[in-house]
């Protein structure tokens, strides 16, 4: 007697995400508290004037100071002004984009849907860690944005807002990056998933999440059609986004071309992202997703 498939969760539209889904995700957030535990708690901790729960040094005063924040007692025994500093724990905002431009399409969506249940993943263990979570689906332009989630109990918002995207535009994430950090945004983690195919610069893009002082972790996905396309003899190439047509010969040679060049690219996103102190992240779409999730926490990339 085979088993019963997987019920979907409370309420329609939530795609993929069902219980088996769901419990996946509870052993990913239990694995995560293990291996995150104390190991980023100095990064997240500001120093702050007069507040916070434990002292952490002093400093001279500088003329547009808050007052309260004196030491009048050091000020009475070496007549200085002297400001104590104190340390509080401040929560880290987490923002998740998923690209969704027509690439991510492919055959079956099986990028997209790759990427939204890594997406999912994530934001599950950074609202178990009581951090808040922003997610935007991007391509062209910012396609929707899902503002700032804080506990898991708002985990059915992010399954609903992810499921409803879907693959469609031209890719320029570049543009899509400065429209949402034109606003007025803190500094915090960004996770990029995305193929990174993109006619206007995958570098370009990224530096601009650079010069926002943003810390990143780029997770590529690609499928196996990516890195070695199963083509061969005299065929019409239609592009996915511009729906540009190419009539072309595939040879060997051609093949073997293309495949450096695709390693050539991934390579130079990861030399990018290791000079500057960036996580960096490949995977293929048949490699678990849960397993993926994994080596991102075991590699220290995923401040939660």
């Amino acid at each position: 007697m085979s088993p019963a498939p997987a019920r979907p969760l409370v309420g329609d539209g939530l795609g993929p995400f069902d219980e088996v889904f769901l419990r996946k995700l509870e052993l990913l957030s239990v694995v995560s508290k293990r291996l995150l535990s104390g190991q980023f708690k100095a990064e997240r901790r500001a120093r702050k004037l007069g507040a916070g729960v434990e002292f952490a040094d002093y400093r001279g005063y500088v003329p547009g100071d808050d007052f309260r924040a004196v030491d009048w007692r050091a000020y009475m025994r070496l007549d200085r002004l002297i400001l104590r500093l104190f340390e509080e724990e401040t929560d880290l905002p987490i923002y998740i984009f998923v690209d969704s431009s027509a690439s991510m399409g492919g055959r079956d969506n099986e990028k997209l849907d790759y990427a939204k249940k890594v997406a999912a993943a994530l934001a599950y263990i950074g609202l178990s860690n009581l951090d808040r979570v922003i997610l935007v689906a991007y391509a062209d332009r910012l396609i929707e944005e899902l503002p700032g989630q804080r506990s898991k109990a708002q985990v059915f918002n992010i399954f609903r807002f992810l499921a409803r995207i879907s693959a469609s535009h031209a890719t320029n994430a570049g543009e899509a990056f400065h429209r949402f950090f034109t606003a007025r945004r803190r500094q915090g983690i960004v996770v990029v998933i995305s193929d990174f195919l993109d006619p206007h610069g995958v570098l370009a893009s990224l530096d601009l999440l650079r010069y926002r002082r943003q810390d990143l972790l780029a997770i590529q996905v690609v499928s196996p059609s990516d890195a070695a396309p199963p083509l061969n003899g005299e065929i019409t190439l239609v592009d996915s986004e511009t729906r540009a047509r190419h009539d072309i010969t595939i040879t060997p040679a051609l093949l073997r071309a293309y495949e450096q060049e695709f390693v050539s690219h991934c390579a130079e996103i990861e030399r990018y992202c290791t000079l500057y102190g960036f996580g960096y992240v490949r995977t293929v779409t048949d490699f678990p997703f849960e397993d993926l999730v994994l080596q991102v926490l075991r590699q220290g990339r995923f401040v939660s």
